[in-house]
């Protein structure tokens, strides 16, 4: 099976990604600093941070003293904006598509859309890295080849 077809069958809805594992969470712990998110999601707390100033973050709440606290749902959250960025999908479009999640259950047309543009970019960018693959690994063959060919000399 081609990682074409792989991705063209039904595929785990994105939510359902989001385990214990990816997010190595304490038991009954549902407030984290931003150091902690960061190293939960590999993200720097500078991006973090940019992200709630640009609007793809949904409010994060604050301590008493100010520091941000995040949630559970907000790693849900993160993790798939992760998986967005792994996409390619422009910061501006992962932006639009948080404020119609914001906006609530009348745009799911929209963001279902934005979706399956953004979806249809990854199948062609499998295939034209499946293509590539075909060929290093045909190059590679050949150098087994000539590896193993006895040596020709000129004599």
């Amino acid at each position: 099976m081609t990682v074409v077809q792989m991705v063209n069958q039904q595929t785990v809805p994105a939510a359902l990604c989001v385990t214990e594992e990816t997010h190595p969470r304490p038991d009954g712990r549902d407030q984290y600093t931003i150091s902690e998110v960061a190293a939960f999601t590999g993200m720097s707390a500078h991006t973090l941070r940019w992200y709630e100033r640009i609007g793809l973050m949904p409010h994060v709440d604050r301590s008493n003293t100010g520091q941000r606290r995040f949630s559970n749902r907000d790693l849900d959250w993160l993790a798939f904006v992760g998986k967005l960025r792994l996409t390619g999908m422009p910061v501006a479009d992962m932006v639009t598509y948080a404020e119609l999640v914001r906006e609530g259950k009348r745009t799911e047309p929209q963001r279902k859309a934005l979706l399956e543009a953004t979806r249809t970019d990854v199948v062609q960018r499998i295939a034209e890295l499946q293509d590539t693959l075909t060929v290093l690994d045909y190059k590679i063959g050949t150098y087994a080849g000539a590896e193993q060919a006895p040596e020709r000399t000129g004599a």
